[in-house]
């Protein structure tokens, strides 16, 4: 009799463990999951970069005429701390696109905004301006160093859409 109840115990554990599975499929397959990415917020860039223009000792870049589907994330600006500006976007790609602008020493600001990218041979005009190309394991950039002032446009995009955004870009 107690092999026969001891046989009836792993048989009901393993009914058990069916039906919890099954519950569980059940509930993963109706309730609301979202697998995707976390959702970035679009942020009003505008009062930042007046007061940016206003205050920087260099013409402040920013975009005009982008598409919609570039969307601006995050806006800085520093006068404190070398009129650093900083105005970071999501590509059309969901890669990430930033302009980086400092009166500070270029090499170092380079550095620190690009995470650290080499600088290439290769250069590209636009907009009556050099800009370098440098490469990095994590993001790559397009550099101007100007008189008083280096912009950067740097990011995970790739050197397509670091272009398209430095074509865009309006100094005032």
């Amino acid at each position: 009799m107690a092999g026969r109840q001891g046989t009836q115990t792993v048989k009901n554990m393993l009914w058990s463990l069916v039906v919890i599975a099954l519950a569980a499929g059940v509930i993963y397959i109706f309730v609301p999951h979202d697998e995707s990415k976390t959702a970035v917020k679009r942020v009003d860039y505008r009062v930042e970069l007046l007061t940016a223009r206003r205050a920087a000792a260099y013409p402040v870049a920013a975009p005009e005429g982008l598409p919609k589907a570039w969307k601006p994330t995050s806006v800085r600006f520093n006068g404190a701390e070398d009129d650093t500006w900083h105005l970071g976007f999501l590509d059309p790609d969901e890669e990430y696109v930033a302009i980086e602008q400092s009166t500070g020493k270029p090499a170092a600001f380079i550095r620190d905004v690009t995470q650290k990218a080499s600088k290439t041979k290769a250069t590209d005009e636009i907009g009556g301006r050099t800009w370098r190309r440098y490469e990095g394991s994590k993001y790559n950039a397009l550099v101007s160093e100007e008189k008083g002032a280096t912009t950067v446009v740097t990011g995970t995009a790739s050197f397509g859409q670091l272009r398209k955004m430095t074509e865009s870009l309006k100094m005032s």
